[in-house]
């Protein structure tokens, strides 16, 4: 009688989106893992074609509820690049700012609900909340500071409306800015002791020789310009993006893979890829940091993403009371622009790693093509890769266990799987 086992998480919590785990084994031996992502495709880019091209920060923005900045900087940077648009360094000021708000408010709830349950022996942040108060409520705090940066500048804290290709519809007053300072210098001092927190907290004796991969910028911490670059000594322009990486559909996925062209290896985006290539790029609070916790660089343990995200959490409000302090009401806030024909791609740091959008657009202004290539959509392969690596470890032990564990590992990368399942070929037949 052939020896088999099969271990299934039918649902994946604490993670944005639907999706399921399936473990076989066969005589003792891992046989087949599968990060299986079952949500119905949500086929956005299919939506946008035929679209006005100023439609597009608006309907990507729908993309995700937790990193809608991401969606729309992307898009926006991609558009303006296929039409010529130069924008003015207050404008791209401004738009980091709205960035360091959407690090705030998802690093915060990964690190405080979503993942420091995982280490503390806790089913969710809700039960983690009767012993750890006090940092629950700090976690809460500081994911408000980011919401409410995006309703100042993006005019809600969901699904931001405010901006738009060539800059933003409207400027926010420079008290409305002022006016966050002091809760901003609270959240920046809030965010170095919950980084000094987690680094406390007890790792998985794990590592791997990670294919690290994300944005490098001569001068700043990367959010939204720069080169895409890897561990292995690579620096590419944002144009040659598809002629390195390329999307494959697996069967057990409604969301592509994204591996490295032509080996087909898997790669790893996000806070521990982003600190590996620029952590001389931090800013002093965050280097100062990582310096006293003795953050190693690069670092291979999954588990201690934690800490990175801590770090970025830390960064990006240092970033954001820089801008605020120095910020002076500015005109004008949106370039403008007249339509024409062309193809203009852009990648940007979302809060869960490097993000990539593709357009084209007709000379009348209607978007021809888009392309978008999700964080967790260039994670997958690297977490089944992970998965197949650990799980031979720890194949002795019982079902609920097993099954739990490799939930954990899984939740290292915060993975957004709503946001990866965006693809769909739709064929549409005139008559």
């Amino acid at each position: 009688m052939t020896d088999t086992r099969t271990v299934r998480v039918e649902i994946l919590s604490r993670v944005e989106g639907e999706g399921a785990l399936h473990i076989e084994t066969r005589q003792g031996r891992l046989e087949r893992v599968e990060l299986q992502i079952y949500e119905p495709p949500r086929l956005f880019e299919s939506l946008l074609r035929g679209r006005p091209l100023e439609e597009t920060p608006d309907i990507t923005a729908r993309i995700c509820g937790i990193c809608p900045v991401a969606y729309q900087m992307t898009a926006v940077h991609a558009l303006e690049r296929a039409l010529g648009v130069q924008i003015t360094p207050e404008i791209r000021r401004l738009r980091r700012l709205l960035y360091c708000g959407e690090w705030i408010e998802s690093h915060a709830l990964h690190i405080h609900l979503l993942h420091a349950p995982d280490f503390l022996g806790y089913d969710s942040g809700l039960a983690m909340a009767a012993d750890h108060p006090q940092e629950v409520n700090r976690g809460l705090r500081l994911k408000k500071h980011g919401n409410q940066l995006l309703e100042v500048l993006g005019g809600r804290a969901i699904h931001p409306i405010n901006v738009a290709v060539g800059g933003f519809y409207r400027a926010p007053r420079r008290e409305a800015l002022q006016r966050l300072i002091p809760d901003f210098e609270w959240g920046l001092q809030a965010a170095i002791e919950a980084t000094r927190w987690v680094a406390t907290l007890r790792f998985p004796d794990y590592c791997r020789d990670y294919h690290f991969v994300a944005l490098r910028h001569p001068d700043e911490y990367p959010f939204n310009e720069g080169r895409v670059a890897s561990s292995r000594g690579e620096a590419i322009d944002i144009d040659d993006y598809e002629r390195r990486f390329a999307e494959v559909h697996v069967p057990h996925s409604t969301a592509l893979h994204s591996e490295t062209r032509p080996d087909g290896g898997c790669y790893h985006v996000g806070p521990l890829a982003r600190i590996a290539l620029n952590r001389d790029r931090l800013l002093e609070p965050a280097r100062r940091l990582a310096d006293e916790l003795r953050f190693e660089t690069p670092c291979g343990n999954p588990y201690r993403s934690i800490v990175a995200r801590g770090l970025e959490l830390v960064q990006a409000y240092a970033e954001a009371l820089d801008i605020l302090r120095d910020y002076r009401d500015f005109q004008p806030h949106r370039i403008p622009y007249g339509h024409r024909e062309g193809t203009g791609c852009a990648a940007t740091e979302a809060p869960r790693g490097l993000i990539f959008h593709r357009y084209q657009i007709t000379a009348d202004g209607l978007i021809e093509f888009a392309k978008i290539v999700p964080p967790t959509s260039q994670n997958q392969k690297q977490i089944e890769d992970d998965l197949r690596d650990w799980l031979p470890g720890v194949l002795d032990r019982p079902d609920a266990e097993l099954a739990r564990r490799a939930e954990e590992l899984v939740r290292n990368y915060d993975p957004c799987i709503s946001c990866s399942t965006h693809f769909l070929k739709v064929h549409r037949h005139d008559h």
